[in-house]
């Protein structure tokens, strides 16, 4: 009985949930896209009257010399900036806070994020903070927390994979309980985006393989949810394909430049998908998972994605089975559960084929009960997901995710 009237009550948030963001105008960043297109970036900051820039980046994106050239066309324009370059791979309120400070301190006027979703998260995050000063980023989690026009936020992702330059979404982390918690707002959404496949060519083959598939979890996710529209269904479509014909060639030969393009493409139609029909419970245990363990939020999806869309069984078949005629692994003959579960070993293979690990060693059996309870809070009544789960569930997942 408390299941049905639980499932219920998330059953009609979510259509409140759907039917609000239908009425609500969705601003798109404006797209620099193609080969060598970053150089554009500095006119378009001066087009902009911004004289100074803080740029929110780490340690390897220097080390590995990616804003060089940037930084010369910046210092033509007579643009000044100043970098902050130590966020970490999962940015804690202590990175936002220092990212905030030093926008003020310098009287700066913009932001650029240049690198993963990392540094994009923290100066979303960070930017916030700046038009919301007497707002703890603790009580900006959950959803329309902010409702404040942010800085001019200009975002060069160097991965292919969150698509978090499209997306209204940003995560941070209190290292001290391993929480990750989202903070989701309109004004969250870049106002440009910079799309250029050289800044991907030097990732290592094992981050172009994670980030990938993220990028396809959040389109498969967006997918099947209950909260798609034909316009999400469209973008999941076209970034699954795009992936499926592109992210092994991307990790095998890292200098093509067109399957390097097509993957950020990709990843940017997942990100607006999702940020739309939202993600389900892949991400919400790859959250508390990557919270405990420091677990790479990309490489924590990969693993757990295969075990979710199993665990949905025929909530999803007709779904996956679209998908699977889509990229072009099923038999007319076949059988929409036969398709499915195609798609599903297809992603299995995929995975092999990326050297990505199909279980999670780090998972102590002592934080499961944590972790389930985080996961669901999470989840729960947020994400449309196709088969609401419960406490049962979620621990029967873990302990399928986790390595024996």
């Amino acid at each position: 009985m408390y299941h049905a009237i639980y499932s219920l009550y998330c059953r009609s948030y979510q259509r409140i949930m759907k039917i609000v963001s239908s009425m609500m105008p969705w601003p798109e960043p404006q797209l620099i896209e193609g080969k060598n297109s970053l150089s554009k970036l500095p006119q378009m900051i001066k087009n902009e009257h911004i004289k100074n820039v803080l740029i929110v980046t780490d340690e390897d994106i220097i080390s590995l010399g990616l804003m060089d050239h940037f930084l010369v066309n910046l210092r033509n324009e007579n643009i000044n900036y100043v970098i902050y370059d130590q966020v970490i791979s999962e940015p804690t309120i202590e990175n936002i806070e220092e990212a905030k400070n030093i926008y003020i301190k310098n009287n700066c006027q913009g932001i650029v994020a240049f690198g993963g979703g990392s540094p994009i998260d923290c100066a979303k995050i960070a930017g916030a903070r700046i038009v919301k000063p007497n707002k703890e980023i603790e009580k900006m989690k959950g959803l329309l927390k902010v409702l404040k026009k942010l800085p001019p936020l200009f975002v060069v992702p160097t991965t292919a994979g969150t698509g978090a330059e499209a997306t209204l979404a940003a995560v941070f982390t209190k290292p001290k309980t391993y929480e990750k918690y989202p903070i989701m707002d309109f004004s969250l959404i870049p106002q440009y985006a910079v799309l250029d496949p050289l800044l991907t060519m030097k990732l290592p083959p094992h981050i172009t393989a994670a980030t990938g598939m993220d990028a396809l979890t959040h389109a498969i996710e967006a997918y099947i949810g209950k909260s798609n529209t034909k316009k999400t269904k469209q973008w999941s479509i076209k970034a699954t394909q795009l992936i499926f014909a592109n992210l092994y060639e991307a990790y095998r030969n890292g200098h093509n430049v067109a399957a390097r393009q097509n993957m950020l493409k990709a990843a940017h139609l997942a990100g607006k998908a999702f940020t739309r029909a939202y993600v389900g419970y892949v991400h919400a245990i790859a959250h508390t998972v990557g919270g405990f363990y420091n677990l790479p939020h990309g490489l924590a999806n990969a693993i757990i994605l295969p075990y979710v869309l199993e665990y949905y069984g025929s909530s999803i078949h007709k779904p996956l089975a679209e998908l699977a005629d889509l990229v072009g692994i099923s038999q007319t003959n076949d059988s929409s559960q036969q398709r499915a579960e195609k798609f599903i070993e297809a992603i299995k293979d995929l995975n092999r084929k990326l050297n990505i690990p199909t279980k999670i060693t780090d998972i102590r059996e002592r934080d499961i009960p944590v972790m389930v309870n985080r996961a669901l809070n999470e989840g729960n009544p947020l994400y449309p997901v196709p088969k609401i789960l419960f406490k049962e569930d979620m621990s029967k997942l873990l302990q399928k995710i986790k390595a024996s």
